[in-house]
């Protein structure tokens, strides 16, 4: 089953379960994770091949709604659903097949869409990383540097860097292979009748206005909003935005 992070202990509400994109981990939402557990359990697991979590030869999208179904189920059986990027296409695709789990569902910033931009930039970064001299996070983030210009990305890389043990929290191989399944999305024929949200950064191209229909063909009962000043790490660039905008949607009568 998947490693996961669990916050708060009330159950008179479902369960939000927070999953994480390519490259990131149950703890990078720590802070969003904490602070919505003061009204309700929140659970973050790391997806197969990520943080703490199994490695696994396949890293497709019916696995890893497979892995957070079993999860889910371990844990009383529906939650309310949050999955941004490559989290929220898993999410989807959970809602998709098993829409009995799912009470509420929000996207953040992605759609169920094939995308043609490539991560294999920061796979061939990270494996450039000498770990053999890396004795603190610093000096790993001193050699991403070389390759990857984006300062906040070199942080957000080496949160899943195990410094001690010196190995990646990624199981690079299996991301590679599978990259064309991360960067696509099943052709599926099913539809999720729950309420759900796309919730976009005003500055990323990734929920475009021609993946409505797209949308609509499996979400029945779907609204769409964005954050402005936010592109597609929302979350982290808006966090009390986002935050906000979970809540309102969590307490929507529907």
């Amino acid at each position: 089953m998947l490693h996961y992070l669990i916050h708060g202990t009330d159950t008179t509400k479902p369960p939000l379960m927070i999953v994480h994109g390519l490259f990131g981990s149950a703890r990078n939402w720590n802070v969003i994770a904490k602070r919505m557990s003061e009204t309700r359990t929140v659970i973050a697991p790391d997806m197969r091949n990520h943080g703490t979590s199994f490695w696994a030869d396949s890293h497709s999208y019916e696995d890893m709604a497979r892995d957070l179904s079993e999860l889910i189920a371990a844990q009383g059986g529906v939650v309310d659903l949050v999955g941004h990027s490559m989290g929220g296409k898993a999410a989807m695709m959970l809602a998709l097949t098993n829409p009995s789990q799912v009470a509420r569902l929000l996207v953040a910033d992605i759609a169920p869409v094939s995308y043609t931009h490539s991560q294999q930039q920061f796979i061939d970064a990270m494996r450039a990383v000498d770990l053999s001299q890396v004795t603190r996070r610093a000096d790993a983030v001193a050699q991403l540097a070389q390759y990857v210009e984006d300062k906040t990305l070199q942080s957000f890389f080496t949160q899943s860097l195990d410094v001690k043990n010196q190995r990646w929290h990624y199981n690079l191989d299996a991301l590679e292979r599978d990259m064309d399944k991360v960067l696509s999305f099943p052709d599926i024929d099913a539809t999720y009748d729950g309420l759900t949200l796309f919730l976009s950064g005003a500055n990323s191209d990734y929920v475009l206005p021609e993946h409505r229909a797209r949308i609509k063909t499996h979400f029945n009962n779907v609204k769409f909003a964005k954050i402005p000043d936010a592109g597609h790490w929302l979350h982290a660039e808006q966090p009390h935005a986002f935050e906000a905008s979970l809540r309102a949607f969590l307490n929507f009568e529907a």
